[in-house]
């Protein structure tokens, strides 16, 4: 199967979310909803101070630190970065439950598992990652990331209870879960619509927006038409040009795969105003 050109901004995100080091701390008092810690290496206390921000300190909701952590108490934390005059801050929520970070931590970014949907929701689909451990439902997968075709509800898509096989976009052990993603397994529908560069072609309309409009070119490939396209009257809006369903003939611009993204134009001598 032909890849397509992995999505540099996919590519950023799983780099800023990429686990930290675990180091093992000590708790030494609470600023405000922080927690402040005194990291211990080869069982010594060290002299830096860390901070655990709230969010950071547990999974569980709770009004305060002080009712996870005691003065003295030995945890540990996961490294995600200085701030504040190069102040290490951590997170305890990361190596709170020690399976849970061990099975994300064997996950790797472009491998294939398998698991059962758990939940269908309009801002995604919850997955039970096979091999997770009891409790929480692991896998995760965002809308864009579950067909290559144009959705209007993840439902259209898998239904709760179908077995699945998906690709790990990152494995986030702050969240506790796995970003998946169903189309990474399908051949990108842009790599064989490439050579359509530079040709006329009709589509139909699905969706008007104040800036333009989607066209279909093919039962998987939507184009974009913007607004400037039709009118150089950029108060007009798009539903004076055209209607949905309608039928419309437009000059394939720019096939951008790495962004999965088809620019479109009219015709040259068209003129819809």
């Amino acid at each position: 199967m032909s890849e397509s050109t992995p999505d540099p901004r996919l590519r950023a995100l799983a780099d800023r979310l990429r686990p930290g080091a675990a180091r093992t701390v000590k708790v030494v008092g609470f600023d405000g909803a922080d927690t402040l810690v005194r990291l211990v290496d080869a069982g010594a206390e060290t002299a830096e101070i860390g901070r655990i921000p709230q969010h950071e300190a547990s999974m569980r909701r709770t009004g305060h630190p002080s009712e996870l952590f005691e003065l003295g108490q030995e945890i540990r934390a996961e490294e995600i970065g200085r701030w504040r005059e190069g102040q290490l801050h951590l997170s305890a929520r990361a190596c709170e439950i020690p399976a849970l970070r061990s099975f994300l931590l064997a996950l790797d970014p472009g491998q294939v598992v398998t698991g059962t949907v758990a939940a269908v929701h309009n801002f995604g689909v919850f997955v039970h990652v096979d091999g997770e451990p009891d409790g929480p439902c692991t896998g995760f997968i965002r809308v864009p990331d579950l067909s290559w075709e144009w959705i209007t509800h993840p439902s259209e898509a898998v239904e709760a209870g179908q077995r699945i096989a998906a690709e790990v976009i990152i494995a986030e052990t702050r969240s506790g879960q796995v970003m998946l993603s169903l189309k990474a397994l399908k051949e990108d529908p842009l790599i064989r619509f490439a050579d359509q560069l530079g040709r006329v072609l009709t589509g139909t309309v699905t969706r008007i927006v104040p800036f333009g409009v989607f066209v279909r070119l093919a039962p998987d490939v939507m184009g974009f038409l913007h607004l400037s396209e039709l009118t150089a009257e950029p108060d007009r809006p798009p539903e004076q040009f055209v209607d949905e369903d309608e039928p419309i003939t437009v000059r394939v611009t720019e096939v951008d795969l790495p962004r999965h993204r088809v620019r479109l134009a009219l015709p040259h001598g068209s003129d819809r105003s």
